[in-house]
């Protein structure tokens, strides 16, 4: 199959770059204070210096990988490495301790990794390689749908008992897209969300915080949710109600200052809101609006099967992941522990989801050419035959 090189997406790659310098930047505003006590008053860029590192060589990254030709990882001992070397990490994470009650970091001194942030790319990885390989035998139950829904549940299944029911969720919506656009039928995919809404209804119930979570998700603000399950949304509210349309400017915001939980982390997109508006808040969703739809252009302009996969499977996992974030920050989920892409504190967040987003500039660079079949659909497939006749 022919395909022809063509330059990178440079506005993806600009609206990458700005959303993780203003998240070092919100960073900063965030945590100083919290790192001023944390410091007994030595330092408060302690958070924002880790992050500008963090960001800076997630740049690097992000560069150095969109100069690699993709479909050098459509390769069986290159997927099995990544998908081995993930898996491996999600079961370590149990051998460490406990911080604020969940075992997802791996650490070593100062050193820490997230491997659930890891899954985000080893899962549409695999996903992309196997359907790819098995294109016209998606309705091959032994052959292409079981081993796919093993790999994906064993994964999701490692991340949810961590636990960590929002990323684990990033996880199902990216196999639910990377499925769906390789070809299922819609029979497939209702019996397996069939089987996952039970499993996710008894994720809730048999956890009496999720319980006590979605109670007060109905009224976050009650009395009674406030000091308890709904005190991070209701704070977050009045964080982002506070800031009305243009904020109450840079670094000047009052919930962050130990009423807001985590503030430069889970609910950074709060702080957003009581700094910088309407206006700011709004400035974020059309960034992650834009990046969809440029990420969205890039897959489905791939030459081949195996990068249009694979670039439904990242974009797909970032968005998701800021839709449940951003729902989570304004009350229209119920609370779960997600960070912001590009935008929350963390080492290992920021620079995987950069790493991601240089696969998917690599991706934009390469187009079918003009009449050439496209491995991604049957319909090119079909004209090219009508063209012989």
């Amino acid at each position: 199959m022919k395909a022809k090189e063509g330059r990178m997406d440079w506005i993806m790659f600009t609206i990458a770059a700005v959303l993780a310098v203003f998240g070092t930047m919100m960073v900063y505003s965030a945590s100083a204070m919290i790192a001023f006590r944390e410091t007994a008053g030595e330092s408060q860029f302690t958070y924002f210096y880790k992050q500008a590192a963090f960001t800076a060589l997630g740049l690097v990254i992000m560069y150095v990988i969109s100069r690699i030709d993709h479909r050098i990882y459509n390769n069986r001992i290159v997927v099995g490495l990544v998908l081995l070397v993930t898996i491996g990490c999600l079961i370590a994470v149990f051998g460490f301790p406990e911080i604020n009650g969940a075992q997802r970091w791996i650490r070593f001194g100062s050193f820490s990794l997230q491997p659930s942030e890891m899954a985000k790319i080893a899962l549409p990885l695999f996903l992309a390689y196997y359907l790819s390989q098995k294109e016209g035998k998606m309705s091959d139950i032994v052959g292409t749908v079981l081993p796919c829904c093993a790999v994906a549940a064993f994964m999701m299944g490692l991340v949810f008992f961590e636990p960590d029911l929002g990323t684990a969720l990033v996880l199902a919506a990216i196999f639910a897209a990377v499925f769906f656009a390789g070809g299922a039928s819609l029979l497939h995919v209702g019996a397996l969300a069939a089987i996952a809404i039970p499993v996710i209804v008894g994720a809730l119930i048999f956890a009496p915080w999720r319980m006590r979570r979605l109670a007060a998700f109905v009224d976050p603000c009650n009395p009674e949710n406030a000091a308890d399950a709904g005190y991070q949304v209701c704070q977050s509210l009045y964080a982002i109600g506070s800031g009305g349309i243009l904020g109450e400017g840079f670094a000047k915001g009052q919930q962050k200052l130990f009423y807001l939980p985590y503030p430069y982390s889970d609910f950074i997109f709060s702080v957003v809101g009581e700094e910088l508006g309407l206006a700011g808040t709004l400035a974020v969703v059309i960034a992650f609006a834009l990046l969809l739809w440029r990420g969205a252009k890039a897959a489905m302009n791939a030459p081949d099967r195996f990068g249009m996969l694979l670039g439904i499977g990242i974009i797909t996992g970032i968005t998701v992941q800021a839709l449940f974030n951003i729902s989570v920050v304004t009350s229209l989920l119920p609370a779960k522990g997600i960070p912001l892409p590009f935008i929350s504190y963390g080492g290992s967040s920021v620079m995987v989801t950069l790493a991601a987003v240089g696969i998917l500039l690599n991706i934009s660079k390469y187009r079918s050419s003009a009449g050439s079949e496209k491995g991604s659909t049957g319909v090119h497939r079909r004209k090219g035959k009508a063209g012989l006749r």
